[in-house]
C-alpha cells in the first residue's frame, strides 16, 4: 500500500492490475517472462512518458513469449532492448538462418517501428562469399534510404548466399513493390524472399 501511494494515479492503477495478474500467471513459463511488465509501474517517471514506456514494456513481454514459444534455444541466445518501438537484437547464434528468424519474430510484434539486428553468427564457415553478401546488403540499404517514396526505417535487410531477405512493415502495397524492385535489381542477387507485412 505504501508503494502504490507514492506513484502517480495511472502508474498506481497499472501496479495494482499488474500485481493481480502476475499472481495468477507467475506459475507459467510465459507468466515468468512477462513478469517484467511490473516495471512499467514507474513508467510515468521516464523521459519518454507513461504511454510509450508501457508500450515498450508490452513489446518486450511479447518478444519474450514469441521467442520462447518459437525456439527455446534462440530465446536463450538473443537479448532485446526496446526504446520507443525500436528493438535492438544482440547475442550469438549458430546459423545465419537463426539471425533471420529472430528478425522475423521481432517484426511480427505489434508496435515495433524498427529492428536493429546486431546478432553475431558463431560459425560463418558455411557462408559462400560473405563479402559479396555484405556489399549487396549495404548497397540495397543505401538505395532504400535515398528513395523518398520508401520509409527505410521500417525495413530490415539480410543477405545470405546472394539471397536477399526483406523484413518489416510496408505503408502500402506500392511501397512494398518499390522495395522488392530495388532488391531484385541488385547485381549478383539470386532470389528475394519477402517477409514484409503491409500495415493498416
Amino acid at each position: 500500500m505504501l508503494f502504490t501511494a507514492a506513484l502517480t494515479r495511472p502508474a498506481r492503477i497499472l501496479a495494482i492490475i499488474g500485481t493481480a495478474w502476475l499472481g495468477a500467471a507467475a506459475c507459467t513459463p510465459i507468466g515468468v517472462t512477462v513478469g517484467v511488465g511490473a516495471a512499467a509501474a514507474t513508467a510515468g517517471q521516464t523521459e519518454k512518458g507513461f504511454i510509450q514506456a508501457v508500450d515498450d514494456t508490452r513489446i518486450r513481454a511479447e518478444l519474450n513469449a514469441a521467442f520462447l514459444g518459437a525456439n527455446a534455444d534462440l530465446y536463450q541466445r538473443v537479448s532485446f532492448t526496446t526504446e520507443e518501438g525500436r528493438v535492438l537484437l544482440t547475442g550469438r547464434v549458430p546459423t545465419p538462418d537463426d539471425r533471420i528468424t529472430a528478425t522475423r519474430l521481432t517484426w511480427n510484434i505489434g508496435g515495433v517501428r524498427e529492428v536493429i539486428n546486431e546478432i553475431q553468427i558463431q560459425d560463418e564457415s558455411g557462408l559462400t562469399d560473405r563479402g559479396r553478401d555484405v556489399w549487396i546488403a549495404a548497397r540495397l540499404r543505401g538505395q532504400l534510404l535515398v528513395d523518398d517514396q520508401i520509409s527505410s526505417i521500417n525495413y530490415s535487410i539480410d543477405v545470405l548466399n546472394r539471397v536477399v531477405y526483406v523484413l518489416g512493415i510496408a505503408r502500402s502495397d506500392a511501397e512494398l513493390a518499390r522495395v522488392l524492385g530495388h532488391a531484385r535489381d541488385q547485381s549478383y542477387v539470386k532470389a528475394v524472399v519477402n517477409y514484409v507485412r503491409v500495415g493498416t
